[in-house]
């Protein structure tokens, strides 16, 4: 019932994860968070501001993203001093997985203030649930370096991993990263997912040469999640494909 739900906390920040794809899939909370608080500090201010008028939200927006960090972390800050609720939101996900975020948490609790998370959507979770690859024991790396050298660096570190790794990756470099895969990890298993949640929802399994190939006689569209089986999955494997 709503009326048995707490008010939100003056002076708090809320970390408000919001739909990767399908809008049905932001939670009661979350809508209730973005309805009741005070601002609303977005990655990308229009955006947000199209899922807040989907569902018929109207709040303050500032924009909070890679480049104002610094400035908008330290107006925040002020802000929740002040008393005001702040919920923070990425374009899609969970604030500071892969998107900022943790420099203004690290700060309002350096501060002494109240951070709270509203969790919800991500696609690290969506993909690696259906990669069919094992999921007790995982490693999240995130973006990988855009340079050459300092991606096959990367790479290279994780070889010995026994989890499953879990990568991002945008379209424009996916076929890059199969490349480094196929040589660095010829023998693992790798899922790709794409498009998650959305009409066009993807998954395609096998050896990176296997992806690289079929990625080849298509056009690539859609940020990526990459699952890579870990190092002990391979040596009982022996890179049989699926």
């Amino acid at each position: 019932m709503e009326s048995a739900l707490p008010p939100l906390v003056p002076g708090t920040l809320y970390l408000v994860a919001t739909p990767i794809g399908n809008l049905e899939d932001i939670t009661l909370r979350a809508l209730r968070v973005l309805r009741e608080c005070d601002l609303i500090a977005a990655e990308d201010t229009r955006r947000t501001g199209q899922l807040l008028k989907h569902f018929g939200i109207s709040k303050p927006l500032i924009s909070y993203f890679q480049f104002n960090e610094a400035k908008r972390s330290e107006q925040i800050i002020s802000r929740l001093r002040a008393g005001e609720k702040i919920a923070l939101v990425t374009d899609a996900g969970s604030p500071g997985i892969s998107d900022p975020g943790e420099r203004v948490v690290k700060a309002a609790i350096a501060a002494g203030l109240r951070v709270e998370s509203v969790p919800g959507p991500a696609a690290l979770i969506a993909a690696l649930t259906a990669s069919g690859l094992p999921t007790r024991e995982f490693h999240f790396v995130g973006f990988l370096p855009h340079k050459s050298g300092q991606r096959r660096k990367a790479i290279e570190s994780l070889k010995a991993v026994p989890g499953t790794l879990v990568f991002y990756e945008s379209p424009f470099r996916i076929e890059r990263l199969l490349e480094e895969l196929n040589e660095l990890l010829p023998d693992r298993q790798v899922v790709l997912a794409r498009e998650l949640t959305k009409k066009f929802e993807e998954f395609l399994r096998g050896t990176a040469a296997d992806l690289l190939a079929a990625l080849q006689q298509r056009s690539i569209k859609g940020e990526f999640v990459v699952i890579v089986a870990g190092c002990e999955q391979a040596v009982r494997n022996e890179g049989g494909a699926q």
